[in-house]
């Protein structure tokens, strides 16, 4: 178990908010990748990948029209790439690559050019590369072993942006802040701390996941320099109390604000085991007989003694909680059982989120 901090520390205003309009917006694209060895689509199972090499050999100017071919260094992938925010044409970014069809690996191949529209339709960028594949596969005549995922890979700056946002930033009179985490506390701390770095009324929270900032009040030049000016403003968040549990791994993550009323909680294991032994019996040699399997099976409950019934004592701090719940001297996971019940009884004053 381990707690996610002692006290909520300051934190900038960029890493608390998402300022109106400055996002990324996704580009995807379906293309072809050459060059492999023999590790590329089987053009049986992936007719798609046919198709698209057709058309990209015709307009080259090849004629491939009737033709039978069967290439095993080819395979058709997804393109996938995130536009920054103000990206100017000609600008690089980083593409993902990703098999479709039944390629073995990427390892090595070379993406040809490929348009990544967004989900207007409009062609944004163009992207070309030799691809970074991020595992390898080894094989025998009777075995295969794989590390990573061959299938899937990056080019560093494989696109080439070729067309601009149309919007224009620089023509806001208002801007809204947005919280990644709604919280009316910590938009009303946001709003007091801009409003006194200008030293005037210029931010005011519409809800818990919204300040506004009128950029004429502060009397910037333009609404980058006032972003500029208070993006590194510290203010400090507010929290709810929240337990997140992972139950595959059996972590256990409690936030500060965490609080358990006095509670006694008892807990213990059954175990429930079946074996089974087949015995064979046959008949002695030269004797009249048949040999048959006869079956033997072992099943028993066990019923462990448990911690018996327990008193967590109430908690008005974290290092309280951790300390009454781990005095129950059980594992993670049944700690977590044990959680969800106290949750159940009411006696946990937190959000209970289960991934």
């Amino acid at each position: 178990m381990a707690p996610s901090g002692l006290s909520a520390a300051p934190i900038r205003l960029k890493d608390l908010v998402e300022f109106d309009g400055v996002r990324a917006n996704d580009l995807v694209g379906y293309g072809l990748v050459v060059g492999l060895n023999g590790t590329g689509d089987g053009l049986r199972n992936a007719p798609f990948t046919e198709e698209i090499m057709t058309n990209i050999l015709e307009r080259l100017g090849v004629n491939v029209t009737g033709e039978q071919f069967r290439p095993k260094n080819v395979a058709a992938v997804l393109v996938t790439a995130s536009l920054p925010p103000f990206a100017r044409a000609g600008s690089p970014m980083d593409v993902t690559v990703s098999a479709i069809g039944d390629a073995s690996s990427l390892l090595g191949g070379t993406l040809i050019m490929t348009p990544l529209n967004a989900a207007d339709g409009d062609i944004y960028a163009v992207a070309q590369g030799t691809i970074i594949a991020g595992g390898v596969t080894a094989a025998g005549d009777a075995a295969t072993v794989t590390q990573g995922v061959p299938t899937a890979g990056v080019i560093p700056s494989g696109a080439t942006i070729e067309r601009e946002i149309d919007f224009d930033f620089s023509s806001l009179t208002t801007l809204r802040l947005a919280l990644r985490t709604p919280d009316f506390t910590t938009a009303g701390r946001i709003e007091s701390a801009i409003n006194s770095h200008f030293g005037s009324h210029v931010a005011l929270m519409m809800d818990a996941g919204t300040v506004e900032l009128d950029i004429a009040a502060t009397h910037m030049q333009s609404p980058a320099h006032a972003l500029g000016r208070i993006e590194n403003i510290m203010v400090e968040p507010e929290r709810r109390a929240r337990v997140v549990v992972d139950q595959r791994s059996g972590t256990i993550v409690m936030g500060d604000d965490v609080r358990i009323s006095r509670v006694a909680v008892s807990q213990g294991n059954l175990t429930l085991r079946i074996e089974e032994a087949p015995l064979v019996s046959q008949a002695n040699p030269f004797a009249p007989g048949e040999t048959i399997v006869v079956p033997r099976t072992a099943a028993a409950i066990t019923d462990e003694p448990g911690i018996g019934l327990a008193e967590v004592r109430e908690g008005t701090s974290l290092s309280e909680v951790i300390a009454g719940l781990n005095a129950l001297g059980v594992a993670p996971r049944d700690m977590i059982d044990i959680l969800k019940s106290i949750k159940a009884s009411g006696a946990l004053h937190a959000e209970f989120i289960v991934r």
